[in-house]
């Protein structure tokens, strides 16, 4: 009976050994991206004069990628990208139309539901899965409070944070994205009335037809249904677009942005010490470096690039406390930590002022909303200690996308063999087992447009790109579109190129330079090549919904998240004030 006794405690002791071996071998995940940072903002990319030393470390103690690309220039895409390792153009995420990301928190359209995330996945693995800050895609579909696309029905268990990008509109004092073009609807709407109601009355005063009293009323009234809407959305557009949710709940409307980083630092804390003893997956999603700018009293007016350069650093002093965190809680050395930013600096964004409120990008040509590589070069760092050697740099082409592949296998999870995963595993590269990237190709939509590709080609130096379109600058010096927030993506204030504009990266990196077929001998064998790759490429894209439709990203007042009633102007403050030291 004793033997048995003590051959049962054995067994008991080795079942629980190998649970918590199991549980260990499973990796935690903290990815971080920033919004709208430059590759020139940090340090370990080349920064002087800002203050990163937080994001450095990550750099000094793991991988550095010198060719991290962004799947798309502009945030919604690009995020899409991220979470599924896919294409925004599969996920219906590409506008046909001006508008490239949602910009309205009461849209229709956003990540459908068919689409798996790494989340998702992670959450079937038995991972707690937390985005704290910008999901940016979608909210609800149908009724104020479907949820359909909400992070928490794309695999997250917690989420604290906003559904859409802050604006300047969001802030008092900061200026407006809309005014101008709201103003410049409101005018066109008011003289097509006036002149409508002005030729109603000349031809009912002088008897040429006979108008019912009905007429007058009915156009007053589709003059009320049209403008009413526009005027009071904008009236009262930091209540109804500027709010911040803890699950499903809207907890603060509008944002209070004061220690907005500081509190969302908090929340990181807090998920990271409920999950000491469970694999977690971590997104922090920076509402910052996007306009409008703001930083804590700690931070503000510390930096020598203003409000920019002060959100920054508090950005980095953010990832600090992070990381320490995990270190407090032994488990910097069991965790995969990813650093990027969405897409690049935002060159158009001065303030009216004249305050430069946009990051730098470096020696790279263009910014946000642009193919140049100013637009979707971006940073990328990762750090797992014992894992990754320090100090490692690859220099090969790299996608955001392939976070979703390398997090989902280093889980030990599959990946979904029913669609096409447009990412490739970063660890084979990363750990030197492979010296070449499998990224052959890479396709650079502006928004549903195939803008531009890059060939990393075999047994060669050489990376081409070739663009078949190009924004018009204004002026063509400051590489930035004035004449709009961003860039455009068709129409008469593009260039088309036929041929198409080739550069050699591997030697103009700043894309200064385009070849000619006298100054580059196999120019029409390179094209030839792209356009074969191109046509393969087409071919496998399927036709789905477009979500970024104009049904689907104007405001619908019935979508609208709302605190409070409507006659209280969805109005609540129920955040917790704490922040850290």
């Amino acid at each position: 009976m004793l033997q048995e006794m003590k051959l049962l405690l054995l067994l008991t002791f080795l079942s629980t050994v190998n649970v918590f071996s199991a549980t260990k071998l499973k990796p935690n995940f903290v990815l971080i991206m920033v919004d709208d940072l430059g590759i020139g903002d940090v340090g370990c990319y080349g920064n002087k004069t800002l203050r990163t030393p937080n994001i450095d470390r990550l750099a000094a103690g793991g991988a550095k990628l010198t060719q991290h690309i962004a799947a798309s220039p502009l945030c919604t895409p690009s995020r899409a990208a991220f979470m599924t390792g896919r294409y925004p153009v599969r996920s219906g995420l590409a506008a046909e139309s001006i508008f490239g990301a949602f910009i309205f928190s009461a849209s229709s359209g956003g990540l459908p539901k068919n689409e798996v995330t790494f989340a998702e996945i992670l959450k079937k693995e038995g991972y707690s899965t937390g985005i704290i800050g910008k999901w940016h895609l979608g909210l609800n579909k149908e009724q104020r409070d479907d949820f359909y696309h909400h992070p928490l029905n794309h695999g997250f268990d917690y989420f604290y944070g906003t559904t859409v990008t802050h604006l300047r509109d969001c802030i008092p004092g900061n200026g407006s994205v809309f005014q101008a073009g709201a103003a410049q609807f409101l005018k066109r709407t008011l003289v097509i009335a006036v002149i409508t109601l002005f030729t109603l009355i000349f031809l009912n005063y002088n008897r040429f037809l006979k108008i019912p009293r009905k007429v007058f009323e009915y156009v007053f009234l589709c003059l009320i249904i049209f403008v009413g809407p526009v005027i009071f959305f904008f009236w009262k557009f930091q209540y109804l677009n500027c709010f911040l949710m803890r699950n499903y709940q809207v907890i603060q409307q509008p944002v209070v942005y004061e220690n907005l980083t500081q509190r969302m630092t908090s929340e990181a804390v807090k998920f990271i010490l409920r999950n000491q003893n469970k694999p977690f997956l971590l997104f922090m999603s920076y509402i910052q470096v996007h306009t409008a700018l703001y930083a804590s009293s700690e931070f503000r007016g510390k930096s020598k690039h203003g409000i920019y350069g002060d959100a920054v650093e508090e950005v980095d002093w953010s990832i600090g406390k992070i990381v320490n965190e995990l270190h407090k809680n032994k488990q910097q050395n069991n965790t995969l930590i990813y650093f990027t930013s969405d897409n690049g600096a935002h060159l158009e964004e001065v303030s009216s002022s004249g305050e430069v409120h946009g990051g730098y990008n470096g020696i790279f040509k263009g910014g946000k909303a642009t193919n140049w590589e100013g637009g979707i070069r971006v940073p990328g760092l990762l750090f797992w200690p014992g894992v990754i050697k320090p100090e490692t740099v690859i220099n090969e082409p790299t996608s955001n996308m392939d976070i979703f592949p390398t997090v989902v296998k280093l889980s030990g999870a599959s990946l979904p063999q029913d669609r096409i995963i447009d990412g490739l595993d970063l660890m084979p590269l990363i750990q030197r087992k492979s010296v070449t990237s499998e990224h052959e190709f890479l396709f650079h939509y502006c928004n549903a447009y195939l803008n531009a590709i890059r060939w990393n080609q075999k047994n060669s130096s050489s990376i081409w790109k070739v663009f078949f379109f190009t924004p018009i600058f204004y002026p063509e010096e400051s590489e930035g579109c004035f004449n709009s927030l961003v860039c455009p993506c068709f129409g008469h204030l593009t260039t088309k190129h036929d041929p198409p504009l080739l550069f050699d990266l591997s030697r103009d990196p700043g894309e200064k330079n385009p070849l000619t077929p006298q100054t580059e001998p196999n120019f029409y064998n390179i094209l030839r090549t792209i356009e074969e790759a191109t046509k393969i490429h087409r071919e496998n894209i399927a036709v789905v919904e477009n979500q970024m439709s104009l049904k689907n990203v104007i405001w619908k007042p019935w979508l609208q998240a709302c605190c409070s009633s409507w006659l209280e102007f969805c109005s609540c403050d129920q955040d917790e004030k704490f922040v850290l030291a």
